[in-house]
């Protein structure tokens, strides 16, 4: 994702399909037993040793969420940058790919601000000799309290409308029209057809001179660059989603965090005081506006933002919101 695409086909039986209904798939099958069989066979965990045509965590929750959709918001789990952008749902991600089941550009670009690079650096750890920045769905995106009436429990189709929504939207696109054009210019790529109809179309170099340059368009190397045109384009987004909150576009770092920390604590209060009203079953509550709150220990790094008593994981702690960068080990 951070780099440019390593054009590999994935064998892929599913997590349903028998050894015998594998095997009429008889070229893909006989390479996995020739090149995976061997290995698995060792495995002393008898699912793998057993089912060795399957993938050992074929994840089938995760497929299911991706159903109907052509498209999915991914993150690496580990990275410099924290980016986040567009993957097919044709292509198997990695598994240290973070995968958010939305398919609107509204979720992107909530994501893509400043306002959720900070949260996510607050409630993160870090990973590493870089100790670059880690991103997990249970700490990052499932505390991270969205604008009201822009939440992820709610389909994108009842605010695809709303004023906020479709400024996020159109702030959104661009960036990614941008980033996009930047990766793969005009000039030096060109689109075929793949070799299997109804996949998507692959981007080549359009020669071996511009196959060279390519290697240095990248996410990482745009994020590295940070173009003017770049800084100006998220400028744009922060704008859109900090009006979706209320707040005046040239709000402090300091005092976004201290909002978010506050809108964060007050839905963890209306969720406990439901949980007290009545029992609330374990789909209803993944599908609650905000969600838990395991803001458990901020991490030393700059800037200390708010500071407050918030419900953890574990019940109790005092915890700290901070933004900014951890610096190196020693």
């Amino acid at each position: 994702m951070t780099r440019r695409s390593r054009d590999m086909w994935i064998i892929d039986f599913g997590w349903e399909m028998s050894e015998r209904e594998a095997s009429l798939y008889e070229a893909p099958f006989q390479y996995v037993k020739e090149y995976v069989l061997p290995e698995r066979s060792k495995n002393r965990r008898d699912a793998y040793r057993e089912r060795w045509w399957r993938h050992v965590e074929p994840r089938p929750g995760m497929w299911n969420a991706l159903k109907g959709k052509d498209r999915v918001i991914v993150t690496p789990e580990v990275s410099r940058h924290r980016v986040f952008t567009w993957l097919s749902t044709q292509v198997v991600p990695d598994h240290k790919l973070q995968v958010i089941a939305r398919d609107d550009d509204t979720t992107l670009g909530i994501l893509l601000s400043k306002w959720h690079l900070m949260w996510s650096l607050g409630v993160g750890s870090w990973h590493g000799v870089g100790n670059d920045p880690r991103y997990t769905i249970s700490s990052s995106f499932e505390t991270f309290p969205f604008p009201t009436g822009l939440t992820p429990n709610l389909p994108a189709a009842r605010f695809a409308r709303e004023g906020r929504a479709t400024a996020i939207s159109k702030a959104a696109r661009r960036l990614e029209e941008l980033r996009q054009a930047w990766l793969n210019p005009a000039g030096l790529v060109r689109a075929e057809a793949e070799v299997v109809p109804g996949y998507p179309m692959r981007v080549v170099a359009s020669d071996a001179a511009a196959e060279k340059l390519l290697r240095e368009r990248t996410l990482t190397d745009l994020y590295n660059q940070r173009p003017h045109w770049l800084i100006e384009v998220h400028r744009a987004l922060d704008s859109a989603v900090a009006a979706a909150y209320g707040w005046p576009s040239d709000i402090s770092d300091e005092d976004a965090l201290a909002n978010l920390l506050a809108l964060n604590l007050s839905r963890g209060q209306m969720d406990q005081l439901s949980k007290k009203s009545r029992a609330v079953g374990s789909d209803e509550d993944r599908r609650a506006p905000q969600f838990k709150l395991p803001i458990s220990g901020g991490k030393q790094v700059k800037a200390d933002a708010t500071r407050s008593r918030t419900p953890a994981k574990n019940g109790s702690a005092t915890t700290s919101l901070r933004s900014g960068r951890r610096r190196k080990s020693a």
